[in-house]
């Protein structure tokens, strides 16, 4: 009998598992058994085609293979290359001692090539430490975490040369990636928006404390411009979070190219056609969704109102927690999901509602139906909204030069570093964050201020949430005045970005 060590990831996580292979008497076969899914079951055809066309003739016997521990499910095709080299050695071809110094992953074609993997960062990420045998096109990926030696090759033949000692394999070469901060590149900015003042202190706002944020305003007024300039102004992540990026894009097969770690924070903008399972994860095999593939960036949901229902609530608790549980009957896949929520809706069907061009057509009763498409427990979880109103010509045409995203994204670095001292001992670095008790803490307003949100709590007949969501708005807002105490005027600004609790519409 031959153990060899491999391991498969699940979600972004990862776990070893040790591959037994027996050759003996009885009908021969290729038998797997510990729980494997059908792409570990269909092997059995790759390994034995891949290593008839690798040059290797065997004797028609009973192969068994197991894979523990056998209680936990198996999935991917990451065990051929493993199953097929135990087999190898239990007939003679490769000395059983070279094996026990490697994990070994990797999918076989049928001609022996070795193809890439999945999830690979994830794997390399958790079992730092070990040494690596794994396809060449997975190593400048699996490289990137420090600590890990890897071994790439790309036939099985290769590897059987060189556990033979016949040939060198050279270990990858370490890229370090995560000693490196994230660099902002972008084609878009902030000084190529014209006018809407309002707007972008509200997402100054909204990205300085990680706040959620909905854009109102008819069509064509830039709303998705604004929108998609956001990354711009986001701080640059630090290593931990980009590798945590990397590992959820590597496990959905969105690696860049050239194999690097994920620098930019990502931008989502996922249809509104999109259902629950694209937007949270899930199918048999859970995958992530597009607010995990947004993790340490922005999830942009244009035309809100629009999304399937079921959708939306989906959200509620990954809004909520920061992270989303994918539960199946045999396994519970987590992934994390703290991103930064921007929407965007027009202010009724027709969109012209707020348009001083244009006369809305729209009803009363059509206007509230396309608001109440957005449930009032979504609506509360989201911290502020904003009115973007259509630009007259003179406002568009003027040559004033706007502030650029760089001199935007200096102040929120500043008010982030605040934050990032004033939480040191929390979880969490972000106001947006903040629970009942740091609110009390950190969040009390003076006299003039506590009067204001008084008498805002009975006129708008705020929800708690709201209240408290005032309460962080408010506490951003003095952060990027730099003032310790939130006076009243903070206040004013933080109820202002309550929109539809005003129903300014009416």
């Amino acid at each position: 009998m031959i153990r060899i060590k491999s391991a498969f990831a699940l979600g972004i996580h990862a776990f070893p598992v040790d591959i037994e292979v027996d050759v003996g008497g009885g009908i021969p076969q290729l038998a797997i058994v510990g729980l494997p899914d059908a792409s570990i079951k269909e092997s059995r055809e790759r390994v034995r085609t891949a290593i008839k066309n690798s040059g290797f003739q065997l004797a028609q016997e009973k192969v068994t293979v197991s894979l523990a521990p056998a209680e936990l499910k198996k999935e991917g095709a990451s065990f051929d290359l493993p199953i097929a080299l135990g087999i190898l050695a239990c007939h003679g071809m490769i000395p059983p001692e070279n094996l026990s110094g490697f994990i070994i992953l990797g999918e076989l074609a049928l001609d022996g090539n070795i193809r890439p993997l999945k999830g690979v960062i994830a794997i390399t990420a958790a079992l730092k430490g070990h040494t690596f045998l794994l396809p060449s096109e997975n190593s400048v990926e699996a490289s990137l975490v420090k600590g890990a030696t890897v071994y790439p090759a790309k036939t099985l033949k290769e590897v059987v040369g060189f556990l033979r000692g016949e040939i060198m394999l050279s270990p990858a070469e370490i890229k370090n990636g995560g000693d490196r901060a994230s660099r902002v590149f972008s084609d878009v900015d902030f000084s190529e928006v014209k006018g809407q003042r309002s707007a972008k202190r509200a997402i100054e706002i909204a990205v300085a404390g990680n706040h959620k944020i909905l854009l109102i305003g008819p069509p064509g007024s830039g709303k998705t411009m604004l929108a998609r300039r956001i990354p711009t102004i986001l701080p640059p992540m630090d290593a931990e979070e980009s590798l945590e990026v990397t590992k959820i894009h590597s496990v959905a097969g969105l690696m860049p190219q050239q194999g690097d770690l994920i620098r930019n924070r990502p931008f989502r903008a996922p249809h509104y056609t999109a259902s629950a399972v694209a937007l949270t994860g899930g199918g048999s095999d859970p995958r992530p969704g597009e607010i995990s593939l947004a993790h340490a960036g922005v999830l942009f949901l244009d035309e809100f109102p629009e999304f399937r229902r079921d959708a939306l609530e989906a959200l509620r608790g990954p809004l909520e927690d920061g992270f989303i549980t994918v539960s199946r009957v045999k396994m519970q896949v987590t992934y994390p999901a703290q991103f930064l929520l921007v929407t965007a809706m027009n202010p009724c069907p027709c969109g012209h509602l707020s348009d001083p061009r244009k006369s809305c057509r729209c009803s009363l009763g059509q206007i509230h139906k396309y608001r109440s498409r957005i449930s009032g427990p979504i609506l509360d979880r989201i911290d502020i909204q904003i009115e973007v109103p259509s630009l007259p010509f003179q406002t568009l045409a003027s040559h004033e030069e706007a502030e650029s995203s760089e001199k935007i994204r200096y102040r929120i670095c500043e008010c982030r570093k605040l934050q990032k001292k004033r939480f040191r001992m929390r979880p969490y670095r972000t106001n947006a964050l903040m629970n009942p008790k740091d609110i009390k803490e950190y969040a009390s307003p003076d006299i003039q201020g506590q009067k204001l949100i008084e008498a805002a709590m009975k006129e708008l007949h705020l929800s708690a949430r709201a209240y408290y969501k005032i309460l962080k708005i408010a506490r951003t807002i003095s952060d990027l005045a730099g003032s310790e105490q939130i006076q009243s005027e903070h206040i004013a600004e933080a109820i202002q970005y309550r929109s539809l609790d005003r129903q300014w519409w009416a």
